[in-house]
């Protein structure tokens, strides 16, 4: 190794140890909190975190999207909340759960969301109960106060109600005849049925949202008040409806690093196996097969081209060869008694015959046509 070697492979380690250094000097180990995105019955079950708050107070909770109480009978003491469209109910479920809350169960069950309804549209249990609805409107916040928190409103995006006279008076309501109610407890034999207009601050919270509406004070005491009837009576299940997106949206928003190339390639392809683009031009002439024509155009261009004696000699040797077939003893004659047998035969001249069978001279155009039509009447008369 000589010096210039050496000198280059010292300074470069030197270079390396000096980064090295400021490196580990200067670096700081930190910890970063990442949120994961939801999997699971977190991102598909918006009352899941309800769950997980009433369990952990010693309540027991089931969370699931249908009644089917032949898999989990209600009890007694038990609390059903419906955060699911109640038209979505069965006439059969409906009147099962009437009959439930007469034995002592309380059932929460919120009206319909915004949207079209008609007034004479039935809907199961509200309607048994003597629940009526506005006609569709926009609707007003509700002022609610809790004890040393900012005020707050609720039931925003709610659909009000009112109460037919055949309906029980409620143990509790808010709201009023004139402006609708957002709440009302009607009892039913020993149980009860919260009617309400919205249950949002029950649910989780939605999209990329960092804090759950459900953590706030105001929606704790509100849910505490809401489930009192039966608190730790019993078990509380929560029926849900899964808003799950449909498997056409779920394809285009997380699987187009497949699709994507897969419709590129596709594109690609029919770029490839595309003739033209642009308007519509009208299909080429077909190409024309008659052998007569191709014959007759060669020999146009043999002759013009100044070969007329290779298309005479061609007619002359099909005659002889079928002379020679036809009539030996004629077809080995040559010169005058050839003529003359012939001109006997075919009763012609003699000059005739010699003048048929002899070569024209180039660019005569009446003695190549007398010849050849000459060969031809011959040789067909054989």
């Amino acid at each position: 190794m000589n010096l210039r070697t050496a000198l280059a492979t010292a300074l470069v380690v030197l270079l390396l140890a000096g980064l090295g250094f400021w490196w580990w000097r200067t670096r700081e180990r930190v910890e970063e909190w990442i949120d994961l995105p939801r999997s699971g019955e977190a991102a598909s079950n918006p009352l899941y975190v309800l769950k997980l708050a009433l369990q952990k107070d010693g309540v027991k909770a089931l969370s699931r999207q249908r009644l089917q109480p032949d898999r989990h009978p209600l009890g007694a003491r038990d609390t059903v909340l419906l955060l699911r469209d109640p038209r979505q109910l069965s006439p059969q479920d409906a009147q099962a759960l009437i009959a439930w809350v007469h034995g002592g169960g309380h059932l929460i069950v919120r009206t319909p969301p915004p949207g079209e309804l008609s007034a004479a549209m039935r809907i199961p249990l509200l309607t048994d109960l003597g629940v009526k609805f506005f006609p569709q409107r926009d609707t007003d916040c509700v002022a609610m106060y809790v004890e040393r928190q900012d005020s707050h409103v609720e039931f925003c995006q709610g659909r009000r109600f009112l109460l037919m006279e055949r309906a029980v008076t409620p143990l509790r309501a808010w709201g009023g005849e004139d402006t609708g109610y957002v709440f009302a407890r009607l009892p039913q034999g020993k149980g009860s049925v919260d009617v309400i207009a919205d249950l949002d601050f029950a649910v989780n919270a939605a999209g990329e949202a960092r804090t759950e509406s459900i953590k706030d004070v105001p929606h704790i005491a509100l849910l505490r008040q809401l489930l009192a009837p039966n608190y730790r009576a019993g078990t509380v299940h929560l029926i849900y409806a899964a808003d799950m997106p449909s498997l056409w949206m779920t394809l285009l928003t997380r699987s187009w690093m497949a699709w994507g190339p897969l419709l590129l390639a596709l594109l690609l392809w029919l770029w490839r196996r595309a003739e033209r683009f642009g308007p519509l031009l009208p299909a080429p002439a077909s190409e024309r097969r008659s052998l007569l024509e191709h014959i007759v155009a060669s020999g146009e261009h043999t002759y013009r081209y100044g070969y007329g004696h290779l298309l005479h000699a061609a007619v002359r040797n099909a005659f002889l060869i079928r002379l020679r077939r036809r009539d030996p003893q004629a077809a080995a004659l040559d010169g005058e008694p050839q003529a003359a047998l012939l001109a006997e035969r075919f009763k012609l001249a003699p000059a005739d015959i010699r003048e048929a069978l002899a070569t024209p001279v180039a660019r005569d155009h009446a003695a190549f046509r007398s010849r050849i039509a000459t060969l031809i009447r011959l040789r067909n008369s054989l």
